[in-house]
């Protein structure tokens, strides 16, 4: 999976399908390799529906109707196919997309309830939280695996299992149990059935979380944003009110919790993000004490410079972990674009980027 925010988009269509009984049939497409620069990359995923729908995106432009295309003709088939769009198979659908990149795609049949088995099980893992890999053998010396793909699920365990062959399951958790790669990878492995089975690995990782302290207008309009964005969020309600805010977003969760209550009534990893602004020095100091020693991804706090300075002085030596005043420089005045300049800022964090502009640079964009 690229990130766990498209697969809760993606799980949302599965069952819409299931709900419908699978009428219509559906095809779920998968980049599996990249070449160059393309609009995404391996591990993307598209679910076409045979009434139309089609749940996120893999490439833009040309290439994408032409994999919708392709999916149509599998949905009306039954059988699953590599689609490559490189210089020997489909340039043309690649001409207009401009970006002079190389795309293979996975295109099978999402028809029964049994061939999304590996979804409940990735589904369970991101809601555990816990580090995982889905492994999709796709090919055999360079030929799609009919009549579908087979998968492998591991999180400490092989938790999912379908690829019938016991020595390849054995190379596949090898792997899986070792230092992956963040980045969705193909590796080529060997088979007792015989040929060089295409594996494509990718690691499962939790959702990242955000926890805002504070009740005001920047502090929903980033629990928005964060929602948005499929972060898991809470909003903490530091004025000891009984009831949550109207204005926060239905997929939020409100808690009422002082600063001492605040690590007992939830927990922390290194996939959390954590928001001071309360607008109250002394409060936000206690919240922050709290928070320091936490695992986090990102630590931040809002205030003015001669605020903020009061704020790190009252970190001590842990003054380097907190970001504050929160936020990239984008001139934001209003609660939303205040909300924006710290989402992008997080964003930028997690990600190991520098939050320079795109334009400024010429290394690779994803």
């Amino acid at each position: 999976m690229n990130t766990p925010q498209e697969f809760r988009v993606l799980l949302e269509g599965f069952r819409r399908l299931e709900a419908r009984q699978f009428e219509g049939g559906a095809a779920l497409a998968t980049l599996t390799r990249t070449q160059g620069s393309t609009f995404r990359r391996a591990g993307a995923r598209m679910l076409v529906c045979g009434d139309g729908t089609v749940v996120r995106g893999l490439s833009g432009g040309c290439p994408e109707a032409d994999i919708i295309a392709r999916a149509r003709e599998v949905i009306a088939g039954g059988g699953a196919r590599i689609v490559r769009y490189d210089r020997d198979n489909g340039l043309d659908a690649l001409i207009e997309l401009g970006c002079g990149g190389e795309l293979e795609v996975l295109i099978e049949p999402v028809t029964r309830r049994e061939e999304l088995r590996f979804v409940g099980v990735v589904e369970r893992c991101l809601q555990e939280r816990g580090d995982g890999v889905l492994a999709t053998a796709f090919a055999r010396d360079g030929v799609c695996i009919a009549p579908r793909p087979r998968r492998l699920v591991w999180s400490g365990q092989t938790l999912l299992d379908e690829l019938e062959d016991p020595g390849l399951s054995a190379a596949v958790t090898r792997l899986a149990a070792g230092p992956v790669e963040r980045r969705p990878q193909v590796r080529r492995l060997e088979s007792a059935h015989g040929g060089a089975v295409d594996v494509l690995f990718e690691s499962l990782l939790p959702p990242y979380a955000a926890v805002l302290v504070g009740v005001n207008a920047a502090s929903l309009a980033l629990a928005r944003i964060g929602v948005s964005l499929g972060w898991d969020v809470s909003v903490v309600d530091h004025r000891g009110d009984a009831r949550p805010p109207l204005e926060l977003p239905d997929a939020a969760t409100w808690l009422a919790a002082t600063p001492e209550q605040l690590t007992q009534r939830l927990s922390f990893d290194s996939r959390c993000f954590a928001v001071v602004m309360t607008h109250n020095l002394e409060r936000d100091i206690e919240y922050l004490h709290r928070l320091l020693p936490a695992p986090l991804a990102y630590l931040g706090a809002i205030g003015s410079r001669q605020r903020v300075q009061k704020l790190l002085a009252a970190c001590g030596g842990a003054a380097s972990k907190l970001r504050a005043p929160a936020g990239l420089d984008l001139g934001s005045e209003t609660p939303e674009e205040i909300a924006l300049a710290i989402a992008a800022e997080i964003l930028a964090v997690s990600n190991g980027r520098s939050g320079t502009p795109l334009s400024a640079g010429d290394g690779p964009i994803h």
